[in-house]
C-alpha cells in the first residue's frame, strides 16, 4: 500500500558495420532531416533534445522514456514511481488497499489545474474510461483489468476490481488526469493539466514545445522558469549541441556518444541500471505451418546471434544480455535462461526442421534504442552467416510502424522493440507483453500477436495473488514457461545514460529513464 509523503572494440564493430552496409537487400527508410538547435536556452531556462518526436503531451499511446519526463511536467497522476521503484503519492494523499479488490483513495487538498479548477473524483473516473477507449493503448495493456470508481465524498473514492490487483497504486501512476469535460479517448496534444508547467507553444509536427511555470501550481514552484523541448533525430547534432551549450540535456545516447562526452568541461553523464528490455521480438501472428510459428525454429535462429559480441563491440559494454523474459531489476523477476551463440547448431537445427532456406524481415523505428542501426546491421550479417536470407526495414520516427506492429500493414518477421516498465514490477511487464488473449487480439491489443491462453491464465492468477511471497513463486514459474516459447531472437537490457550541461543540477535520473523536471535547478 502507498502511504508515502509527496515529495575499443571499434575495429570489430567497424567490420560488422562495413559488412552489413555493403550487403544487398537492406531497405532503409530515409530519416527525418533536422538541423541542430541554434541559440543557447538563456538564463532561467533549459533546453531538452529528444531523440524521438514528442507528438503529444498525453501518454495514452505516445509512451517512451523521454516523453514521460515532459508529459508528467504538464499532467499528473494519483501516484508516481520514484527512487527504489517505490510508489509515491502525487494527486492523492491516501492510496490504501482496504479489501482484496478495493482501494480507498483520497485526493490531495488544494490540488488544482492550471485554469484554477480543482481536481475531482469525476476526473479520475473519466480518465480511466478514456484510456480504456483507446485502441492499441500501451497503458491499458499494463492492467490486468481497469478499475471502476465509486465516489465516497468530494475528495474520497474507492477503486474496485473484479479480482485483486495488488500493485494498483503503481499501475495508477500511468493514468494522467485531465478535467473530465476536456478529456477524450484520443491523445491530448495540449490543454489543461495539474502539473508544475503549462504548454505555452506547441508544434506536434516538429516535436517542439515550450513549457512555462504554472502560476497556479498547487505544489512547490519549480526553480526553472522555462523548458524548451526539441526533437533532434540526428545523434551527432544532439552531441554537438550539448557540447556547445545549445542543448542542456540529451537522453538515450549511444555508447560512442557517451565516450565522446565523457570528461568534457561543462558536460556530465548520469548513468544507472535500467528496467527497459530491448528485444528482437518474433511476429506471433504467423499462420500455423509457417516456420516461425514453431518454437524450435525460433530457438534455432537465436543460436545465430552473437550477443556477447554485440554487447562488447556495438554497445561497448553499456548493456547486458537478457537472462530472462524481463529485466532482472524488476521486483519479482527471475533468471530463466541465456542466449547462446552457436552458428553450427543453428544451421543444423534449421536444416533438421526444414527451415534452412528461411527468409526473415526485420523492422524497427529509428531511435528505438541506442545504436539501433548498428545492432540491426550486425544481426543481419549473423543471420546470413547461417544461411538465413535476412532483410531490414527501418522506419522514421513518427511514421506508421504502429500499424505494422498491429498487423494492419505489411508483413514482417522480427521487430526491434523496446519495452519500458513504468511500474518497476515484474507482473506489469509480464502482463503487458505476454498476457495476450484472443479477445485482445481481435482489437490488436496484444504484444505482436503473442497469445498463449494457458500463460495468460497463469499470469492473471499470479498477478492477483495478494501474498507477495506466493505471488513471486507463481511469477517465477510463468516466466520460465514464457521463456520456453522463445519469444525473442535476442534481447538485452541497456544502462540508462543521460548527458547534461553542468549548469543543470538535481537531475535525479530514475531507473525508469525519466526524472522530475520540477526538481531540476540551474547553477547560480
Amino acid at each position: 500500500m502507498t502511504r508515502i509523503p509527496f515529495g575499443p572494440a571499434l575495429s570489430r564493430r567497424s567490420v560488422l558495420r562495413l559488412g552489413a552496409g555493403a550487403s544487398a537487400g537492406i531497405a532503409l527508410a530515409p530519416l527525418t532531416g533536422c538541423a541542430g538547435p541554434t541559440g543557447a536556452p538563456g538564463p532561467g531556462a533549459i533546453s531538452l533534445g529528444l531523440n524521438r518526436s514528442l507528438v503529444s503531451l498525453d501518454n495514452k499511446l505516445n509512451q517512451f522514456d523521454a516523453a514521460v519526463t515532459v508529459q508528467r511536467a504538464v499532467r499528473q497522476a494519483l501516484t508516481r514511481i520514484g527512487r527504489g521503484l517505490r510508489p509515491e503519492l502525487v494527486l492523492a494523499d491516501r492510496f490504501e488497499m482496504t479489501g482484496p479488490t478495493a482501494w480507498t483513495v483520497r485526493l490531495r487538498q488544494g490540488a488544482r489545474y492550471s485554469d484554477g479548477t480543482p481536481v475531482t473524483v469525476k476526473d479520475v473516473s473519466t480518465a480511466l474510461r478514456m484510456y480504456a477507449g483507446v485502441n492499441g493503448s500501451f497503458i491499458v495493456g499494463l492492467f490486468p483489468e481497469m478499475p471502476t470508481v465509486e465516489p465516497v465524498d468530494e475528495r474520497t473514492f474507492r477503486l474496485h476490481t473484479k479480482r485483486p490487483v495488488p500493485i494498483l497504486d503503481q499501475l495508477m501512476a500511468n493514468i494522467l488526469i485531465s478535467p473530465a469535460a476536456r478529456n477524450r479517448p484520443e491523445e491530448l496534444s495540449g490543454g489543461v493539466g495539474s502539473g508544475p508547467y503549462v504548454v505555452t507553444s506547441a508544434n506536434s509536427g516538429t516535436g517542439e514545445y515550450t513549457l512555462d511555470v504554472n502560476p497556479r501550481y498547487w505544489g512547490r514552484r519549480p526553480t526553472v522558469d522555462r523548458v524548451r523541448v526539441r526533437f533532434v533525430p540526428e545523434e551527432s547534432s544532439r552531441v554537438v549541441a550539448v557540447r556547445s551549450g545549445e542543448l542542456d540535456v540529451i537522453d538515450t545516447i549511444t555508447p560512442d556518444s557517451a565516450e565522446q562526452l565523457k570528461g568534457l568541461p561543462g558536460v556530465r553523464l548520469d548513468r544507472t541500471s535500467g528496467t527497459r528490455v530491448n528485444q528482437l521480438f518474433f511476429n506471433f501472428r504467423k499462420p500455423r505451418g509457417h516456420p516461425l510459428a514453431d518454437a524450435r525454429v525460433r530457438e534455432a535462429l537465436s543460436y545465430a546471434i552473437d550477443g556477447e559480441a554485440l554487447v562488447r563491440d556495438v554497445l561497448t559494454g553499456s548493456a547486458q544480455q537478457a537472462e530472462g523474459v524481463i529485466p532482472l531489476a524488476l521486483k519479482g523477476s527471475v533468471r530463466t535462461g541465456r542466449y547462446v551463440h552457436d552458428p553450427g547448431k543453428a544451421r543444423k537445427r534449421l536444416a533438421a526442421l526444414g527451415a534452412s532456406d528461411l527468409k526473415v524481415k526485420i523492422i524497427w523505428e529509428s531511435g528505438e534504442f541506442p545504436a539501433d542501426t548498428s545492432v540491426m546491421e550486425a544481426v543481419l550479417e549473423m543471420l546470413r552467416a547461417v544461411g538465413v536470407r535476412a532483410t531490414l526495414q527501418q522506419f522514421e520516427p513518427g511514421g506508421d510502424i504502429q500499424q505494422w506492429r498491429q498487423g494492419r500493414r505489411g508483413d514482417w518477421d522480427v521487430l526491434g522493440n523496446g519495452f519500458s516498465v513504468p511500474t518497476g514490477h515484474a507482473s506489469t511487464s509480464l502482463q503487458g507483453m505476454y498476457g495476450g488473449t484472443a479477445e485482445k487480439e481481435r482489437t490488436r491489443d496484444t504484444y505482436q500477436g503473442y497469445v498463449f491462453p494457458k500463460i495468460a491464465a497463469r499470469l492473471a492468477d499470479a498477478s492477483a495473488e495478494t501474498d507477495e511471497k506466493t505471488r513471486n513463486t507463481k511469477l517465477a514459474a510463468v516466466q520460465q514457461q514464457i521463456w520456453d516459447t522463445r519469444p525473442c531472437l535476442w534481447a538485452f537490457v541497456p544502462d540508462v545514460v543521460l548527458a547534461r550541461r553542468t549548469r543543470v543540477r538535481d537531475v535525479r535520473l530514475l531507473q525508469l529513464n525519466s526524472y522530475d523536471l520540477a526538481a531540476v535547478r540551474l547553477e547560480g
